[in-house]
């Protein structure tokens, strides 16, 4: 199954005034997590939105068996984890997928 991953701050400023040394530490760990689990073919997409209001969020779609394994993956992110986003977990189906070498970051 497919599941569709949403982020967004716990606390807005993050977007506005910057993160907190203990925030920036925690959006790290929740880099390399999602990094890591890409690596294992787990996840097939991440990122988040380039705006700093309100609508801003980050979005994983990712593999998981059933829901529950889905919400572990979900709830050991350590952003998540730490209180510095609130997440949302959908069930998800890509229809359609097309090359991802175009929209590979050039820098």
């Amino acid at each position: 199954m497919q599941w569709l991953y949403i982020v967004k701050p716990a606390r807005p400023e993050i977007l506005t005034s910057g993160p907190t040394p203990e925030e920036a530490a925690s959006v790290g760990r929740h880099f390399a997590y999602w990094g890591q689990l890409c690596k294992e073919g787990t996840a097939l997409v991440v990122g988040r939105t380039q705006t700093t209001g309100p609508e801003t969020m980050g979005i994983a779609i990712f593999r998981a068996t059933d829901a529950a394994a889905a919400r572990k993956i979900a709830e050991a992110d350590p952003a998540v984890v730490d209180g510095v986003f609130k997440m949302e977990l959908q069930p998800y189906f890509v229809a359609l997928l097309g090359d991802p070498e175009p929209f590979r970051p050039t820098a």
